[in-house]
């Protein structure tokens, strides 16, 4: 049976600006649901900025981010709160606190926005971290585990709320090619199990052909949408698109 594609988030004349710099202009794509998207480009192109609009921590120049019907950021800041609620972010360094043990930072978000008890939040961890694969490294701290472990315990603070989306920045910055593969694997096993529709900023080249359903390019602050990056290879006229794609090994 055919997938029916169901448009989950619209962006529409985005435009990002620190100051009197502009990042992003007049940007315009869709996200849809159960996607594994990519926001791709070189490094210093704004792909995080955008991510940042999009997850409620900076206010576009103008343009509209629509999730579902709603203009998030057309709403007030309650409003807007709950809306980014529903989401899941991984940021790039995992960010956990050095302070709490694994499950500690795992639970930290379910202790903020739920009223479950203690034994049934462990038990949300649990199940969580099993997912990721580091069942038995509740009660162990950032500094006693690898970075690849590190990215799967923020992975898990970022799944325990059951998001209808999930934000990574990077996910694989700092891995080694087998790790990267691994962390690769696992958020597109989520995706294919619980439907959850994927946002990611990378320029790792082998995430973005081995997992990425959609995706855009970022470059000179604009912004084109190109759908699956390996049907772009053949598809796009766009020489510096073709070029990333291919590590620069088909001329334009």
């Amino acid at each position: 049976m055919k997938k029916t594609i169901e448009p989950l988030i619209v962006v529409k004349n985005l435009s990002l600006a620190y100051g009197d710099a502009p990042i992003v202009h007049n940007a315009n794509f869709t996200i849809n649901r159960g996607d594994i998207f990519v926001i791709m480009g070189m490094s210093g192109c704004g792909k995080s900025t955008i991510m940042r609009s999009m997850v409620g921590l900076m206010r576009p120049a103008r343009g509209h981010i629509f999730i579902g019907t709603t203009d998030m950021w057309a709403v007030d800041d309650d409003m807007r709160a709950q809306i980014v609620g529903k989401f899941g972010v991984s940021f790039q360094s995992g960010a956990l606190f050095s302070s709490m043990t694994v499950g500690e930072n795992v639970a930290l978000p379910m202790e903020l926005k739920s009223n479950l008890s203690s034994t049934k939040i462990r038990e949300y961890v649990h199940d969580k971290l099993a997912i990721v694969g580091l069942d038995g490294c509740e009660n162990l701290y950032p500094a006693q585990i690898s970075g690849g472990m590190i990215k799967r315990a923020a992975l898990a603070r970022a799944l325990i709320n059951n998001p209808d989306v999930l934000f990574f920045d990077e996910p694989a910055a700092g891995l080694d090619p087998v790790r990267s593969a691994e962390l690769d694997k696992l958020i597109f096993d989520i995706n294919r199990k619980s439907g959850t529709t994927v946002i990611m900023v990378t320029h790792e080249l082998s995430t973005i052909m081995s997992i990425a359903t959609n995706a855009i390019y970022v470059e000179d602050a604009g912004v084109t949408q190109i759908g699956t990056p390996r049907n772009a290879i053949k598809t796009t006229k766009n020489p510096k698109i073709l070029r990333f794609l291919t590590r620069g090994q088909i001329k334009d």
